[in-house]
């Protein structure tokens, strides 16, 4: 995930925030948490902590992984980000 790089040559608006897909349903694979918290932590290194939310790539419908397992790496991957972008 390399789309980050695109805020380092246009500021976000202010009062704007990311939403960044961080988790996919282009694949049955389940994302670390760390690489899910890596990938928002780079977000927030260029548009700022306050301005992320994590967020999951055009849904998770019609995947053969259990949605849930989905929804505990973006989980798992925030809680490792925000402790690392609030200590």
């Amino acid at each position: 995930m390399t789309e980050f790089k695109v805020w380092r040559d246009v500021k976000l608006p202010a009062g704007n925030i990311l939403i960044p897909g961080v988790v996919s349903q282009a694949t049955d694979l389940v994302e670390h948490p760390v690489l899910v918290a890596d990938h928002l932590i780079a977000f927030a290194e260029v548009v700022g902590q306050d301005n992320v939310i994590a967020g999951t790539d055009c849904g998770l419908g019609g995947r053969v992984h259990p949605t849930w397992a989905k929804l505990r790496a973006l989980h798992d991957g925030a809680a490792i980000a925000s402790k690392k972008l609030w200590s």
